[in-house]
């Protein structure tokens, strides 16, 4: 039988998890000596190595010694809770990795909760201690008195902590040792982490926690085994989380080493392995023995709180600059997205548009931003908070938010989000000369928050939230002020045009880019929206008078990048997302149909 350890390795978002792992498989020798290895192997998406987060939870397996231990890198974002929600349950142990300098931060509550109370002993690795404001000693109280919030039991509260710099390959037990390497992280490991339970001569109980797609084989449970073997062209019965039961064979059993992945003929209790030949796999779905089928516990995977209505690009520029830009395509991916990623979902609403419901505004951009790269082209609504009825009660999910701000900044911050709804449940001054707020704060307030955050703190301020539960609906909350410079007109825009329109306000586009009726081409200096001409060139005469042709100078325009559009846009616009350009125009291009619709709601009110 062999010795297996699985363990997650969990913190919040940007606090070293998979460079940590990197350094895992370097030290463990698991990587060949002539094999070459990126950073942050473990980022595999183009979006994540640019972004220099992980999006999607990978695992990986080592040797050491004659242990194999089984790691699996989570995503540190709160919109990807739900992925670390799984993945806990798959394992026997997790490193709670925290920053040496900002300590717990709400992901990091988030992720220890869950680990808590599914009654996993953390081994906690207070990282980046080679940082200038690094404080471990405060950092180690804080995880401790967060240990004890979270009601965790006797055992949990005398976990093991150890000191690393991750990036630069070492971990100690105690600030005073030598920096070395990675050994007193492994004896942890060893040590600390219980061996899985379970026998390999029980009957097969399986559980599948993430799932993969293969061209040839179909789709990929990524699979726990509790009990048993499961060996390749076996017949094994497959428990859905409704109930029902299919047989299939195991036409293809996979395993982990380092960043391969190896074919093998059967895999016994303990291990994590990936399974081919089951069509209708899913996550949460148990794979049982066929005599004797005794199925595990399905999976709650938490709720959406955020949607968005996806539809076909009808503007004047549709289909000019994508490659798939009917409703058919777009569904075909959408279902796609949906066979792998659980914690969204997606409903067709009409003749040619989608409502795509996910866990944050980071979610459903990352899945545009792959669709557009992909060669789609489609129309973005704002995105809106899903709203849901008990007992009569309208109610809305609300957010724990955490801002870090200077000290000067903490006035402006508290009045921003008080008009947001937002309720200050603490202040904490820090030893770095910021000072860490936290709200309790309706998710509706954050739509759009984070531009005008960084703005006010001159991109100082540091602002994470994470999801908190459903409430009662807490009424209107302030939305963008200025209003929108929107074209009247269709064509290539010219650059005396912009010249005389800097005035009202901040440009978007800039000179020869095409512009239509009904296109928003800037931010209005005032509120209310405001009609304007981009194409008017400058009248020509016969008359010269000296200092009438200065040379024009046009202020750069404000780039427009999918995440600040998602942001910034009202109820009444949509993005217009392709391949090659993100423009944002009003629902209606018309403009006599806006002015009779923004009558028709006045005269509602």
């Amino acid at each position: 039988m062999q010795k297996i350890k699985n363990i997650a390795v969990i913190a919040h978002v940007d606090h070293g998890k998979t460079t940590l792992v990197d350094q895992l498989l370097q030290q463990s020798g698991t990587y060949a000596a002539h094999q070459e290895v990126q950073e942050r192997a473990m980022d595999s998406n183009d979006i994540e190595k640019e972004r220099g987060i992980t999006i999607l939870s990978k695992n990986t397996a080592i040797t050491y010694g004659d242990h194999k231990i089984n790691i699996i890198d989570t995503p540190g974002h709160a919109d990807f809770g739900g992925e670390v929600e799984r993945v806990l349950k798959m394992v026997d142990g997790v490193l709670m990795l925290v920053d040496a300098q900002e300590g717990a931060m709400p992901q990091t509550k988030f992720v220890l909760k869950k680990a808590v109370e599914l009654g996993l002993i953390p081994v906690v690795v207070i990282n980046k201690i080679d940082k200038d404001g690094a404080d471990p000693e405060r950092v180690l109280d804080e995880m401790f008195d967060l240990l004890v919030a979270l009601d965790a039991n006797e055992e949990q509260l005398e976990f093991p902590v150890l000191y690393a710099a991750a990036r630069d390959g070492y971990a100690k037990w105690e600030m005073e040792d030598e920096n070395k390497d990675m050994t007193p992280l492994f004896e942890a490991i060893l040590d600390k982490v219980p061996y899985p339970q379970g026998s390999p001569d029980n009957d097969t109980q399986a559980q599948v926690f993430t799932l993969d797609s293969d061209n040839f084989v179909g789709r990929i449970g990524i699979t726990r085994i509790f009990n048993g073997k499961v060996k390749k062209g076996d017949e094994y019965l497959l428990v859905k989380a409704d109930g029902s039961k299919s047989k299939s064979r195991v036409s293809k059993l996979i395993g982990f080493k380092g960043l391969d992945r190896i074919e093998i003929q059967e895999a016994e209790a303990g291990d994590i392995v990936a399974i081919a030949g089951f069509a209708d796999i899913d996550v949460g779905d148990s794979i049982c023995d066929p005599v004797n089928p005794v199925a595990l516990d399905p999976m709650h995977v938490e709720e959406p709180t955020l949607s968005v209505i996806m539809s076909v690009n009808d503007g004047p520029l549709a289909g000019t600059e994508g490659k798939h830009v009917t409703s058919n395509k777009i569904r075909e991916r959408l279902e796609k997205e949906m066979e792998t990623n659980i914690a969204m979902r997606m409903e067709p609403t009409g003749e040619a548009s989608f409502k795509v419901s996910g866990r944050g505004e980071l979610q459903i951009g990352i899945l545009a931003e792959n669709m557009r790269r992909e060669g789609f082209e489609f129309l973005l609504a704002r995105p809106e908070v899903v709203v849901k009825e008990e007992e009569g009660v309208k109610m809305e999910p609300f957010e724990h938010l955490v801002v870090d701000v200077p000290e000067e900044f903490q006035g402006v911050a508290i009045e921003k989000l008080g008009k947001r709804k937002a309720e200050m449940t603490s202040l904490t001054p820090m030893p770095d000369g910021t000072v860490r707020i936290e709200f309790e704060i309706p998710a509706r307030g954050l739509i759009g928050f984070r531009n005008e955050f960084l703005t006010d703190t001159k991109g100082e301020g540091i602002m994470n939230h994470s999801y908190l539960e459903y409430r009662p609906y807490s009424g209107t909350v302030v939305s963008r002020t200025p209003g929108a410079l929107v074209s009247m007109d269709n064509g290539e825009a010219v650059a005396f045009s912009i010249f005389n329109l800097q005035a009202r306000g901040v440009m978007f586009i800039k000179p020869q880019d095409k512009v239509y009726s009904g296109m928003v081409i800037g931010e209005s200096a005032r509120p209310g929206d405001l009609d304007v001409n981009p194409l008017k060139g400058k009248q020509l005469t016969n008359m010269r008078t000296s200092g009438a042709d200065d040379a024009i100078k046009l202020v750069p325009p404000r780039p427009i990048t999918l995440e600040s559009a998602m942001e910034w846009i009202e109820d009444d616009e949509l993005i217009e997302i392709t391949p090659v350009s993100i423009r944002i125009r009003k629902k209606y291009l018309d403009e006599n149909i806006r002015k009779r619709m923004a009558r028709d709601k006045k005269n509602a009110k």
